[in-house]
């Protein structure tokens, strides 16, 4: 089971760090706004989330490495993706220098780190501005691995992927380890799937079905009689599709019709309920400062769009999830970027931190809805997960590779023949 998995990694407490080159994986992934040397972090929730981690590390007098990716460079150096706003954030949240060197790796990177002293911290560039780190290059990570004497994976979001920093440094390095945010991560996400208490509501938004189809079976699959799956978003329009409904020009998947109808007749068999939008908010176009409401039984005119679920579907939402022993949302209920279409994002986000339950929010639009509900709805989640796509393959019962990479092993042979220093090998 998940929780088996989890208690098989070694113990980040454990970890022999006193005065040793800490590599850490994190997800500093961030929204940036602004340009050249304006640049700054619009949102840094990921990177708070792993101040925990850090600053444990720190105060064990680690040398502290960090490396993350940022946006998607095509394997070169693209000055609107340096980390330096990231390292600028990061030095003001751990209240110390934090020194960004000009290249991932490189015989200057290597002095810097091996300069670097018990409680200094180092930012290594943007991982993806070298090409092995997305081919998870072996010659890229035996240079990654030759930076640390230990290392630790904090970074869940990006542990659905076989890169270098991810699965190959591990592998290399045997003193390693989950962080505290990975850990939590995983213990949170293992709850929904081994210690649900019921009834348990799964509430998935979104623009696709397609893009979800896998996470809904197996969602499906987890719930038992008594429970529910809650459908909003624009995938909700194919559900109402496939029971006959018309959208006018609402955003559908017509070749989808039959997976939905298949989710419907699993839940069925289960005796669970599926909540559908039952009115929404319709519009011509996304922009639109008004918006008209339409029962779904009569049907969307042939000219609008359905952009978000309608009060009574809100409050048919919220009563089910309010009532709920366990909650999992991932994904918006409606174009909740533009106000006229938010209210019922905003009444889900609600409801969820509401729920005396056991509440996890995953997903960049789920946490960027919370975070416009405000504080206290954000800080009455029991987990906000900072990986929505990795959590959503867990969920799923995937293998996670960054996961299964930190499973105890025996090191492969970096090639540094101990010529580095401390490698602890």
């Amino acid at each position: 089971m998940a929780e088996n998995l989890i208690h098989g990694l070694p113990s980040f407490d454990e970890l022999d760090v006193d005065n040793r080159r800490v590599l850490v994986r994190v997800d500093f992934n961030v929204p940036l706004c602004g340009t050249g040397d304006s640049r700054d972090v619009a949102d840094d929730t990921r990177i708070r989330a792993a101040l925990p981690t850090l600053r444990a590390l720190l105060e064990r007098d680690a040398r502290l490495v960090i490396c993350s990716h940022l946006g998607r460079p095509k394997g070169t150096f693209d000055p609107e993706l340096s980390m330096g706003p990231v390292a600028g954030r990061l030095s003001e949240l751990l209240d110390c220098p934090v020194r960004l060197p000009d290249e991932v790796v490189g015989d200057g990177v290597t002095k810097l780190v091996n300069d670097t002293r018990a409680g200094e911290v180092t930012l290594l560039e943007n991982l993806r501005f070298h090409p092995g780190e997305r081919s998870n290059d072996p010659d890229f990570a035996r240079s990654l691995a030759k930076l640390c004497d230990a290392y630790v994976n904090d970074a869940f979001g990006a542990s659905h992927r076989a890169h270098a920093s991810v699965v190959g440094v591990p592998g290399l390095v045997r003193d390693h380890a989950p962080g505290l945010l990975m850990s939590r991560e995983l213990h949170a996400l293992a709850k929904l799937k081994d210690e649900v208490e019921r009834p348990f509501v799964a509430i998935v938004g979104g623009a696709k079905v397609s893009d979800k189809l896998s996470v809904l079976l197996a969602l499906v699959e987890g719930l038992r009689a008594g429970d529910a799956l809650v459908v909003g978003g624009a995938m909700a329009n194919t559900f109402l599709l496939a029971r006959g409904r018309e959208l006018g020009a609402s955003l559908v998947e017509r070749e989808r019709i039959g997976d939905c109808k298949r989710v419907l007749a699993k839940a069925g068999a289960r005796d669970v309920r599926v909540l559908l939008p039952v009115d929404l908010r319709c519009a011509e176009g996304l922009d639109s400062p008004t918006s008209t409401l339409v029962d779904t039984i009569a049907g969307v005119p042939s000219t609008k769009l359905a952009l978000d679920i309608g009060p009574r579907t809100e409050l048919a939402f919220a009563s089910t999830i309010t009532a709920a022993k366990t909650v999992f949302w991932n994904g918006p209920m409606g174009v909740f970027e533009n106000p006229v279409f938010a209210e019922g994002t905003m009444v889900v986000a609600r409801a969820v931190a509401a729920c005396p339950g056991f509440t996890v929010v995953g997903g960049g639009d789920s946490v960027a809805a919370l975070n416009k509900a405000g504080a206290a709805a954000f800080a009455a989640i029991d987990h906000v997960s900072t990986g929505g796509g990795a959590s959503l393959e867990f969920i799923e019962g995937r293998e996670l590779p960054g996961v299964a990479a930190l499973a105890p092993v025996a090191p492969l042979d970096r090639g540094d023949r101990g010529d580095q220093g401390d490698q602890g090998e």
